[in-house]
């Protein structure tokens, strides 16, 4: 409902309205140091992302391969005991429309985050993160977004990657069905491990022979 709504009331808060004093603040320094442990199943997960690759684990309690991987299974709390590569292909199991930052301040160009379902793992085993080359528009991202429809993955270039999940730029619809039926991509989960964004407006961006959906 939220696009219909063309102006909010008040003012929206920005950074350098504190930066010139045009707000009361406060200022004090406070010593917070700390270092996070990503623990041994989300570090070996973000090493992989920098090589182009998605692992997840298997659970032999649950016959199982969980997306993101971890080193016990949340259903039957047995350690899962193997990794496996699962595909950077995949299919949207959920999205939304959003207009809202993450200062709150609106968006004119909406995002779509979507969980994936990645081919690969096992049916509701997916992550976050946005789609792309959907559309600018609320009624052109509801015309080609649909739940269902395959994606694949659109890297960063190998020299950019950080081992982050932003390491995958977004997903990108791909018209072509067979090449994300479950085991169909034939990649084991290294399919596209040195593709790249597409530098030009119109390149094929998921490698599949599809296009913008």
């Amino acid at each position: 409902m939220s696009v219909h709504i063309r102006d909010y009331p008040g003012i929206p808060l920005k950074d350098r309205d504190i930066g010139e004093g045009r707000v009361l603040t406060t200022e004090w320094h406070v010593k917070a140091q700390y270092a996070w442990d990503t623990g041994a199943a989300l570090s070996r997960f973000f090493r992989a992302l920098k090589e182009g690759k998605i692992y997840g684990r298997w659970c032999p309690g649950c016959d199982r391969i969980v997306v993101p991987p971890r080193m016990f299974c949340e259903w039957c709390f047995r350690p899962t005991v193997r990794w496996v590569e699962v595909c950077d292909t995949g299919r949207v199991n959920t999205f939304s429309v959003s207009y809202v930052n993450w200062d709150a301040s609106r968006s004119a160009v909406p995002r779509v985050p979507a969980v994936i379902e990645l081919d690969g793992a096992s049916p509701g085993m997916g992550i976050m993160h946005l789609l792309g080359e959907v559309g600018d528009t609320l009624e052109e991202i509801l015309r080609r977004v649909k739940v269902g429809m395959p994606v694949r993955a659109v890297w960063k270039p190998p020299a950019e990657r950080q081992g982050a999940i932003t390491d995958i730029l977004y997903f990108a619809p791909c018209r072509d069905e067979g090449a994300t039926e479950p085991g169909g991509c034939g990649c084991g989960g290294a399919v596209g491990a040195d593709r790249a964004a597409p530098t030009t407006s119109g390149t094929d961006a998921c490698g599949c022979g599809g296009g913008e959906g």
